[in-house]
């Protein structure tokens, strides 16, 4: 048995909830959730890796169990996201580390690595978008139009993301068998972006996601330059992030470890342990 130790911390004045398992001493792996989600996500992979591994996985402020100001008192960015993450691990005393990133876990990663190269010891991206190739467009397409202008008509569209079918499309869409994914994921999502005002954060970070893809060009440039040993290990199924995202990895990194596994966006609720075993392998290769 692994225990998995369920905290919290202030961070400039933001109290985000952490989980937190295996050795302090041993390397560390942050894990960066996705939306709708929080580190809930992760409550399997925590306890699979903390053997060998320092595990840390926050919720995002606005997620899961973190304070989630209204947007009167917060702009939510994912600049401001990726400076609560930094904020954490330094009150964490983390410098060096692993990083696992998913969904929007991917653009606060990248953030981490472009502000800090010499921190990120390796990256996990599990259809985790690092490249334009990696959108498919008919999931896409809502959130683009709302970025070119906001109406009611372009809100009303991506606020369809915030509602319980939407959730579970996510969670069940690509899987081998969907009684393998647990109602109990999408629930959770939903209850807690449902709670009141937080369909205005939810907004205001589908807004803000326009800020992403101008990062991609120097992230290019950071695997280029950095080499950091990468694994992405994809969901092939994924109607948001494709397969091409996982494979455009190597266009600018080519000895990334790349796997395209039969499974969905949340590729951890029916292919647990063959990730755990790819992870496994590749950071004790790295």
């Amino acid at each position: 048995m692994v225990n998995v130790h369920h905290r919290y911390a202030t961070v400039q004045g933001r109290r985000l909830f952490y989980r937190e398992a295996g050795p302090s001493d041993a390397p560390t792996l942050v894990l960066l959730h996705g939306f709708p989600a929080s580190s809930f996500m992760f409550r399997d992979l925590i306890p699979a890796l903390a053997d060998h591994y320092h595990v840390i996985a926050p919720d995002h402020l606005g997620f899961g169990l973190s304070d989630a100001p209204p947007v009167e008192e917060f702009e939510y960015t994912f600049d401001a996201l990726t400076g609560l993450t930094k904020g954490l691990l330094d009150q964490l005393g983390v410098s060096r580390y692993a990083v696992y990133v998913q969904d929007y876990g991917a653009p606060i990663g990248w953030r981490l690595a472009l502000n800090d190269p010499d921190a990120i010891t390796a990256i996990i991206t599990q259809n985790g978008n690092g490249y334009e190739a990696g959108f498919v467009p008919s999931f896409w397409a809502p959130i683009w139009d709302y970025h070119r202008e906001q109406t009611p008509e372009t809100e009303g569209a991506v606020r369809q993301a915030l509602t319980l079918d939407a959730i579970k499309w996510q969670y069940v869409t690509g899987v081998p068998d969907e009684t393998l994914v647990s109602p109990d994921t999408w629930h959770h999502d939903f209850a807690l972006v449902s709670r009141p005002g937080n369909d205005r954060v939810q907004l205001a970070l589908f807004l803000d996601y326009a800020t992403n893809p101008p990062l991609y060009p120097h992230l290019h440039t950071y695997l280029r330059e950095r080499r950091t040993p990468l694994l992405a290990v994809w969901g092939e199924g994924d109607e948001i992030f494709g397969p091409a995202g996982a494979l455009a990895f190597a266009d600018d990194l080519p000895g990334a470890r790349i796997h395209l596994l039969e499974g969905g966006h949340f590729l951890l609720e029916t292919a647990l342990d063959e990730v755990t075993r790819l992870i496994k392998d590749f950071l004790g290769k790295s």
